[in-house]
């Protein structure tokens, strides 16, 4: 609970504006006046650990008579001829003379009474009041839905291995989903990519920052290690020893400052020939820390239609290529064996050369802020 208020209060650029905690429930109050709703909404309805939102009204006053008046000129600003209602109290403090039903009853007649050409539904209305007396009371009508999920960083942190494509950074965005802090970490290969490609990654960096409140891009110059390895290995393993040098890098920089608790990568199983059962095993054996394949049951649309959801897919489909789409083989293999994989491996990761680029990478990272 704590995290979501500290995330609430991180979209306050209003010194006016104060969050409290009250039973469950987090309030956003304008301690000089009414809020902007049209203005707050926004800012915080992709708040992780929060279902729901609602604008309502919050009074100290006790009296049944003053209740039908504020519901009366709640109603009278949403309801409309024609439409239905009915009103749910929900009664915290027992205190209250009245049972929740006695408080409906009085309210919605009331309001009949005052409001021509309405109607009561019980069972489907157009609008339902509702009423909390809690320490205070509260009156709010039908709730906007909100992200739901785990607080913000409330179970650990994660690097996201973050490509140009669709389905890293809808990794990186249910993992988040899951209360996990993500890294995003992209590998720029310059001048075989375009510095738009990059911009294409930060652009994406942005729109995630909308649900994490914040993100700390590390761009990788990848380009000397890629070319290493062209040289020093087949073809058809480029792809697969080229993604052991990403998880290789990656956990080199979870050594400094980072300290993740894992590695997010947006792998969906059998959709290329990296991602098949036997090359997912093949990459993983290179990564020290556990491996999150939050879409790996997922097919290409059901990935799709969450890029589009969050607003990550017009610019996933930007046409700049990235770093591993450039130096795929034309014949991949699909099913590689792990232990070959190792064993190739260990002719070069002793190698000077490759342990001083490996070491350059990690050294010359750049990091942006969003």
């Amino acid at each position: 609970m704590d995290a979501i208020r500290h995330n609430i209060r991180g979209i306050n650029d209003n010194s006016n504006l104060h969050v409290l905690r009250e039973q469950g429930r987090f309030l956003i109050e304008n301690t000089e006046g009414d809020i902007e709703y049209a203005k707050v909404l926004p800012l915080i309805q992709h708040i992780f650990g929060l279902t729901a939102f609602c604008c309502g009204i919050k009074t100290t006053t006790r009296d049944i008579e003053n209740f039908q008046k504020i519901a009366l000129d709640f109603m009278r600003d949403i309801i409309k001829p024609g439409q239905t209602f009915k009103v749910e109290t929900k009664r915290s403090d027992k205190r209250f003379p009245m049972t929740s039903n006695e408080i409906s009853a009085a309210i919605g007649g009331y309001i009949m009474e005052n409001i021509p050409d309405i109607n009561v539904d019980l069972h489907t209305p157009d609008i339902v009041l509702r009423v909390e007396l809690r320490n205070h009371v509260y009156f709010y009508t039908n709730s906007i839905p909100g992200e739901g999920g785990l607080p913000y960083g409330s179970t650990g942190k994660g690097i996201l291995l973050l490509s140009g494509g669709i389905d890293s950074p809808v990794a990186g965005y249910l993992a988040a989903r899951r209360g996990v802090e993500i890294t995003p970490v992209y590998f720029h290969s310059p001048p075989f990519v375009s510095e738009r490609a990059a911009d294409k990654v930060k652009d994406m960096v942005k729109i995630l920052a909308r649900y994490t409140g914040g993100c700390k891009l590390h761009i990788v110059s990848f380009t000397d290690v890629q070319l290493y390895l062209r040289e020093h290995i087949k073809p058809e393993k480029l792809t697969i020893m080229l993604k052991r040098a990403m998880f290789k890098i990656a956990c080199d920089l979870s050594q400094t400052n980072l300290s993740p608790h894992c590695l997010i990568t947006g792998d969906s199983i059998g959709q290329v020939a990296s991602q098949t059962l036997h090359s997912l095993a093949a990459v993983e054996s290179a990564s020290n820390l556990p491996v999150l394949r939050p879409l790996a049951a997922m097919d290409k649309q059901q990935i799709i239609n969450i890029a589009s959801k969050i607003g990550t897919y017009p610019i996933s489909i930007r046409p700049y290529e990235d770093c591993c789409t450039l130096f795929v083989a034309k014949h991949p293999e699909n099913k590689p064996n792990k232990n070959v994989i190792e064993k190739q491996e260990e002719r070069i990761k002793t190698d000077p050369q490759f342990i001083q680029l490996i070491c350059e990478a990690v050294a010359n990272v750049e990091c942006f802020d969003f």
